[in-house]
């Protein structure tokens, strides 16, 4: 939830412009991430809740994407956007780890 309310306060700085481009997109990928994650949690088999952790993922690589588009056309600083890609980068090592823990039997 730390990097939704990060991404959130750095796309509050990106131009008008981008409003319904950049910033709309970025922000539902960011916000898909912990609600597909928290779908899956209530799902009742291992098997769907890895669905959703997938799902969640895919989301977060489009996050990454879209900062690195962001950084690339001078939306925000590369000073900001860095860590939050570096945020981004550790989640989805989490991410792959828990996939991996689901798909183990109990």
């Amino acid at each position: 939830m730390d990097l939704v309310d990060s991404v959130y306060a750095l796309t509050s700085g990106f131009p008008k412009a981008e409003e319904y481009r950049l910033t709309s997109q970025l922000l539902r990928a960011i916000v898909s991430v912990p609600a597909n994650i928290a779908e899956g949690q209530r799902r009742s088999t291992r098997k769907d809740y890895s669905h959703f952790v997938g799902i969640a993922h895919g989301s977060l690589a489009e996050v990454e994407t879209l900062l690195l588009i962001a950084e690339r056309n001078s939306l925000a600083d590369a000073d900001k956007i860095k860590p939050l890609v570096g945020q981004a980068e550790e989640i989805s090592r989490m991410l792959n780890a828990m996939r991996q823990k689901l798909a183990v039997p109990i």
